[in-house]
């Protein structure tokens, strides 16, 4: 039997061919398999990606899940791309409308669910504890405890010690602040820490502090006394200017706030009795200023802490209005008490 060359080149080629369509069909169901379930868009859905998640762990839970078509397509994709290593652990709103090129990108890039809340200025570590603790974002207990005894690295931060309250105390930047459910208790610290310093920098503060005489803590200290104590904005520098004129006389500061602190509770009225609660935050009680910051002051009262208004008043009282009328003697003072108390 002869071997013809024109038949073998025929059979060459229409073996190729052959080959040709199987690929191509092989590839357009391939290429069906990373397409979306969905045609149409989608509620999207918010799916975790836990810690040291394999790429075939999260290929069966997407699948399961309704959002890919194909565990082996996404796993096949993902080796072909390289991309094994590179799904990031975190919370991911997904829906069956997207690709399964597109799922993965997604994944890969980290473009996880953010939350955000609002630390409001004015408010104590506890009351912080509490408002992230409702929202499901803290343990409230494990908060607090990195605020007392937490081992967080700043040269302003105050030396542990025993009648400091909260060490982290004034320092947790009231602001707006955007998280994932993979930031624990002590990133959401330090957010607020670093904030601190990012907004003091700005304005010069521990310079400023430095030539009032004062350190960066008992600048932050005053600054939190102006922050519980002031309703308007004009009112701020005012009052810094009534505590530096009464620490230069050694006369108590008799600031309401501080014995609030000092009682650990929130009350609309402060009785006699409060005022001889036993406490180095109490003004009744010393002196001097309080051992820490009695809040978290915001910009505003951090900035007319080293920014005062040099007057020579030593009383002020709150008007209906939640504006104040200063006065520079005890009788001026018992006069405007008399008129708006």
């Amino acid at each position: 039997m002869t071997f013809n060359p024109k038949k073998g080149i025929r059979f060459a080629v229409g073996l190729l061919l052959a080959l040709l369509v199987v690929g191509a069909g092989a590839l357009l169901y391939f290429n069906s398999l990373l397409a979306p379930v969905a045609k149409e868009a989608q509620q999207a859905e918010m799916v975790e990606i836990p810690a040291n998640s394999s790429g075939a762990a999260v290929a069966a839970m997407l699948e399961e899940r309704g959002l890919i078509k194909s565990s082996l397509a996404f796993r096949v994709y993902c080796r072909y791309k390289g991309l094994d290593s590179e799904i990031k652990t975190g919370e991911y709103e997904l829906g069956a409308h997207m690709s399964t090129p597109e799922i993965i990108e997604s994944l890969i890039q980290g473009s996880q669910v953010y939350y955000s809340f609002t630390i409001p200025e004015g408010y104590t570590v506890e009351q912080i504890a509490d408002l992230l603790y409702e929202q499901g974002f803290v343990n409230k207990e494990k908060f607090l405890q990195l605020c007392k005894e937490g081992d967080f690295d700043f040269p302003f931060l105050p030396k542990k010690q025993e009648d400091i309250r909260y060490r982290l105390e004034g320092y947790l930047f009231p602001n707006t602040y955007s998280i994932t459910r993979h930031d624990d208790e002590e990133s959401i610290i330090l957010m607020m820490l670093e904030r601190f310093v990012y907004e003091t920098n700005n304005i010069n503060f521990e310079e400023r502090a430095k030539a009032l005489g004062l350190t960066v803590h008992e600048a932050v200290t005053v600054a939190a006394m102006i922050e519980r104590e002031a309703k308007v904005e004009k009112d701020r520098p005012l009052i810094a200017g009534v505590i530096y004129n009464r620490l230069k006389i050694n006369m108590p500061l008799q600031i309401d706030a501080t014995v609030l602190y000092a009682l650990g509770e929130h009350k609309e009225t402060v009785l006699y009795k409060d005022l001889e609660v036993k406490s180095p935050y109490n003004t009744y009680y010393i002196n001097t200023m309080p051992v820490g910051p009695i809040a978290n002051p915001g910009l505003s009262s951090l900035e007319a802490t080293v920014k005062p208004d040099k007057n020579d008043y030593l009383y002020y009282v709150a008007k209906p209005d939640g504006s104040h009328v200063f006065s520079k003697t005890l009788e001026e003072h018992e006069l405007n008490k008399a008129k708006y108390l």
